[in-house]
């Protein structure tokens, strides 16, 4: 069988300038969408060129999935010292914040700041450094290429949180343990679903691709019971509610549950869709079946929610 032939490509050939080549190509949708999968933050662009505060990213994006910016820095070539003084005044005026610099080519003590940088600071603060390249095969169309030179270390820093908080209970202990345990069960069997990295707390997020819309799976030991939330929010909340109800209600009965329950909760800033189920979670021998309940319910409201939300 004949192979083709893989060459690597300048990347000034095709882009000749960073803010009117590069970051309008990096802004559209298939090609953000590229990046989101290789560092497994959804994205939604907000703008580009755009100041926060005092300071200015090529492009502002947000995650969805914690509502916390994410500013996405640019070079065409090496790195270096001017752009990492932009990160860190990025950094020093936000409360929270994803940095993602993309670079040809990362220089060692570049990459070795930002391995610092995840080190020393908490997971509210996030820093990736990201090579691109481009290829092609003999006279194919050339493919970008994303490769990830540094990244946050979450579970260390979901260690570090943990064990600086004081008396810190056996079932915040528990919880931690059981969505790692979830975490590692979706990654395992190959689910499209990408969850939060483990935080002893009673719930873990999953990204559904649009900010004001969040998925969450929660435990209530109380209770002894499962739930998945997808959690409207924001000042549009109800009016979004009533778009995706007009539209969703009837055939959410059939392609996810006729238990699914549709809650505007009048009086408050929010509106949710929940599923629930029974499953206690101090019973360690149960957690694979729960597990799969979530794998497999969480995959139902991101196919089938997914792109209804994009459209409204």
């Amino acid at each position: 069988m004949k192979l083709g032939r893989l060459a690597k490509l300048d990347l000034r050939a095709f882009w000749k300038k960073e803010d009117t080549d590069f970051t309008p190509w990096l802004a559209r949708e298939e090609n953000i969408q590229l990046l989101s999968e290789t560092i497994g933050i959804e994205l939604e662009i907000q703008s580009q060129e755009e100041y926060v505060g005092p300071f200015r990213a090529d492009i502002l994006c947000i995650d969805t999935t914690s509502n916390h910016y994410v500013l996405i820095e640019n070079q065409l070539e090496r790195t270096d010292h001017t752009h990492l003084g932009q990160l860190m005044t990025y950094a020093a005026g936000l409360d929270a914040v994803t940095i993602i610099w993309i670079a040809q080519r990362f220089t060692e003590e570049h990459r070795a700041a930002l391995d610092w940088l995840n080190r020393i600071t908490d997971d509210t603060f996030n820093f990736f450094g990201i090579e691109i390249e481009l290829y092609r095969i003999d006279d194919s169309i050339p493919a970008p290429l994303f490769n990830i030179v540094s990244k946050p270390n979450n579970w260390a820093k979901s260690v570090k949180k943990s064990a600086t908080t004081q008396n810190a209970s056996e079932t915040k202990l528990l919880q931690q343990q059981y969505w790692q345990g979830l975490k590692n069960y979706m990654e395992d069997n190959k689910s499209f679903v990408k969850v939060n990295s483990a935080q002893p707390q009673h719930w873990t997020n999953a990204a559904i691709g649009r900010s004001n819309f969040h998925l969450s799976a929660t435990v209530n030991s109380r209770e002894k019971t499962l739930s998945i939330w997808l959690n409207i929010t924001g000042d549009k909340a109800k009016e979004n509610y009533e778009k995706l109800y007009s539209v969703a209600y009837e055939k959410s009965l059939t392609e996810i549950s006729d238990q699914i329950i549709w809650d505007v909760m009048e009086g408050r800033k929010m509106s949710c869709v929940l599923l629930k189920s029974e499953g206690d979670l101090n019973s360690r021998n149960q957690w694979t079946n729960q597990f799969e309940w979530f794998k497999s319910n969480l995959e139902k409201f991101t196919s089938f929610f997914k792109p209804l939300i994009k459209n409204l």
